[in-house]
Order: C-alpha cells, then sequence, then structure tokens
C-alpha cells in the first residue's frame, strides 16, 4: 500500500501541498513569461532583465512581476481578447443574430418592405 513502506500520512500531505505549489508556481511562471515576452511597450533590455530575474530567483521574480504589472498583464489580455474576437468576426463573418438586427433596422428605416422582411428572415432562420 501507499504507507505500508513507511511513510507517514502528515509526509504524504506535506509532498502533495509542496507539488500543489509547484505546480501553481510553474502556471504562473507560463502566464508571467508569455505576457513579458507579448508585450510591445518594454525593450528588448527591460526583457532581458526580466528575465534573469525570473530565473535568477523564481518565486521572487515571479510575485515580483505579478505584483508591479498585474493591472497592465489584465489591460493587454482583455486587449489582446478583443482582438481576436475581431478577427475571428472578420475571418468568420457575421452571426445570424446580427443578420436579424440588421435586417430589423432596415426594416424601421423602410428601406425594405415587409415582404421582402419576411423573405429574408425566413431565409436566416431556416
Amino acid at each position: 500500500m501507499l504507507l505500508s513502506n513507511g511513510g507517514s500520512f502528515a509526509g504524504l500531505l506535506v509532498n502533495a501541498v509542496a507539488a500543489f505549489i509547484f505546480v501553481l508556481w510553474l502556471w504562473l511562471l507560463v502566464i508571467t513569461a508569455s505576457d513579458l515576452f507579448r508585450r510591445r511597450d518594454m525593450s528588448g533590455a527591460g526583457k532581458f532583465l526580466w528575465v534573469v530575474l525570473l530565473v535568477g530567483l523564481p518565486y521572487v521574480g515571479t510575485f515580483a512581476y505579478i505584483l508591479s504589472e498585474g493591472a497592465g498583464m489584465a489591460e493587454r489580455k482583455t486587449a489582446q481578447t478583443e482582438e481576436m474576437r475581431d478577427a475571428v468576426r472578420q475571418f468568420v463573418g457575421f452571426s445570424t443574430v446580427d443578420e436579424l438586427l440588421k435586417l430589423d433596422r432596415l426594416k424601421a428605416q423602410n428601406v425594405i418592405s415587409n415582404e421582402e422582411y419576411l423573405m429574408l428572415r425566413s431565409r436566416l432562420v431556416g
């Protein structure tokens, strides 16, 4: 069994917590490094210094970056998400809901007749 080789339950818990903390730190390091290398407002020398800090003092460097750049990380992530959404919208096109809203606007502005509206709506809805 797990504890039959002389290991204690407390030792097992300590190892589990240590593994959890390590995985958590590794995840934070990956997020920090990805944010650092995607930054456009920082010079190469600044990025190099952060990498030296992240490699030389991994825990301190990771937490220092998150504390000093946390708000900027969130803003950059939000901007990146919006850029990706816009790119997908341009590639895929618009959704049926967007097309129905446009159709409603055209009908409200009397650009299309009621018959045209019903015909186009039936094509969109299926």
